[in-house]
């Protein structure tokens, strides 16, 4: 399986760092602009912070800007949330509804390690 799904590795990367990255940024329109069923949450506040690093942040990851920053940012935004809203429900993330937060920081983490790969703009750019 290795073999064959191995050539599509790249492609597969660019799906993952896409689809999280816009996934991410709907978390984002949903507290800034009260979108997709959200609330809108004032800016200047921290959950107004969160709502501007999800919203950017996704769509930079999903093109490819800065993407090793920008993903660490993220998972770090994903660690905070988790220990300060979930954690305190128990420590399991099943138990305390984190699972999308710890997910995101894994996810992101990983991105940070590895870089924004052949389709990233900022390496297209210089």
């Amino acid at each position: 399986m290795t073999r064959w799904l191995g050539r599509y590795s790249e492609v597969a990367y660019l799906l993952l760092r896409v689809v999280a990255g816009l996934l991410f940024a709907q978390h984002g329109a949903q507290k800034l602009f009260g979108a997709l069923g959200g609330q809108g949450v004032p800016l200047f506040s921290i959950f107004g912070l969160a709502g501007v690093i999800e919203l950017g942040g996704g769509v930079m990851i999903a093109l490819g800007v800065l993407t090793s920053w920008v993903a660490f940012v993220c998972a770090g935004q994903m660690a905070v949330a988790y220990f300060w809203k979930h954690a305190p429900g128990g420590i399991w993330p099943v138990v305390n509804r984190g699972e999308l937060a710890v997910l995101y920081c894994f996810i992101f983490l990983y991105i940070a390690a590895h870089g924004g790969g052949r389709w990233e703009l900022t390496a297209k750019r210089g």
